[in-house]
């Protein structure tokens, strides 16, 4: 279903019965076009360029490096791995200077760093700017368009290893690191755990992170929940309309584990950069194909692997890799080579979603003129162009706009008739 059509199907249900919503849904089932996009997954990955100068080693490349198949063959032509896929050969770091990671997370929500430079947990002296401006999540949350926010190692007895139940999960505001011989991670097979709040912007916000509040009480808490949900979610097709996956620290690249770690017939030495790359392309490889695999995706849905900052540069000699797999998406590792940034992300997102900034236009730095959006990746028409007018629900078509009056009139007309009988 079109953004258009869920807001218009929203509006409906405000205002109209039961029967009148279903004759609304059905009419607004069939006027769905095949080429909106569905179900949106983000996957945040961590600390390595696509390219850069040869004169910097360490942390290496990811292009054609053997320690990251998987991702490699996403960009490769004629690699079935790629039939979806498009991509980005000219994606920069977002602005001169903005390090280290967190900056850079809550650029992705709000279009700014909004002057932080650390990677302080929320409410460890990070400054209220960050609290008090609108973000993406809270956008949409104030849409009524639903998000969800998958962390790997958050809701987790470690003792144990058990998942807590959802009664007890948090808006998880504290980052936590450790080993533990009663834990065994599902993806790399280590008793390593290390969530860090710095690589989830939605924390930073008050909008989405509902307070200095790490009790269950916490009136936001029902929008996160741990990795080990989403398999259950993709299954029962119960995730939501945006879908943030924000894999822990071994297995999005930034870390490496304090044990040898064998991908693919290969074993990397522990502590080094190039097992932290293997460790995070063998997540990859085994949650993108669970994705594709869920009705969510397959009903014109998207998966967008992004990375946060380029490392050792911030010229256009230091690029990431940002890759979009969607039906929807023009396929076969298309590569866009327009100008991109994570104010890029943004704007395609707000444009999707059809989510406006206060007062109008896009979030920070994505409404800067001159900012791409994705449309290139995609098939034509698929990322709608522009927004709609601050504050003003946006009821889809003229046509479902006049269907949805025309069962209101009726509606109203009856009830009339009913009064005077």
């Amino acid at each position: 279903m079109t953004m258009f059509n869920y807001r218009m199907l929203q509006y409906l249900r405000r205002l109209l019965p039961p029967a009148a919503c279903v004759v609304g849904s059905l009419l607004i089932a069939q006027a769905a076009t095949a080429q909106s996009l569905g179900d949106i997954f983000v996957i945040d990955m961590e600390n390595h360029n696509f390219t850069q100068p040869s004169s910097l080693t360490a942390p290496a490349a990811l292009l054609n490096n053997p320690a990251a198949p998987f991702l490699n063959s996403l960009m490769t032509p004629g690699n079935p791995n790629a039939a979806l896929t498009s991509w980005t050969s000219n994606y920069h770091n977002v602005a001169p200077g903005i390090h280290p990671s967190e900056p850079n997370y809550i650029w992705q929500e709000g279009g700014s760093n909004f002057g932080v430079a650390n990677d302080n947990d929320p409410y460890a002296n990070n400054g209220a700017n960050v609290q008090t401006a609108p973000n993406l999540s809270g956008l949409l949350q104030n849409a009524g368009i639903p998000w969800k926010s998958y962390q790997e190692d958050i809701d987790v007895n470690f003792n144990t290893g058990a998942v807590l139940p959802q009664s007890q999960w948090t808006v998880p505001l504290t980052s936590a690191s450790g080993t533990s011989a009663g834990y065994t991670n599902a993806y790399n097979g280590s008793n390593q755990y290390n969530f860090a709040t710095k690589h989830d912007g939605q924390l930073f916000y008050s909008a989405t992170n509902g307070g200095n509040n790490t009790t269950p009480s916490n009136p936001e808490a029902s929008y996160y929940a741990p990795l080990q949900q989403l398999a259950t979610d993709l299954n029962n097709n119960t995730v939501a309309k945006y879908n943030l996956i924000t894999p822990d620290q071994y297995n999005d690249m930034h870390s490496s584990l304090n044990t040898n770690f064998t991908y693919n017939g290969t074993t990397y030495t522990h502590n080094t950069d190039t097992e932290a790359i293997a460790l995070g392309d063998n997540f990859l490889s085994t949650v993108v194909p669970q994705i594709e695999a869920s009705q969510a995706f397959k009903n014109n849905g998207m998966i967008d692997i992004w990375f946060d900052e380029t490392e050792g540069g911030d010229s256009s000699s230091y690029t990431l890799p940002d890759i979009v797999i969607s039906p929807l998406a023009k396929g076969n590792a298309y590569d866009s080579i327009l100008n991109y940034t994570h104010s890029s992300d943004l704007k395609t997102l707000q444009e999707v979603f059809r989510v406006s900034a206060p007062g109008g236009g896009y979030l920070g730095d994505a409404n800067t003129p001159g900012t791409n959006d994705f449309s290139d990746l995609f098939k034509p028409g698929v990322v709608p162009a522009g927004l709609p007018p601050a504050n003003v629900p946006e009821a889809g078509t003229p046509a479902l706009f006049a269907t949805g009056l025309g069962l209101l009139g009726l509606m109203l007309t009856a009830r009339r008739k009913a009064r005077k009988a």
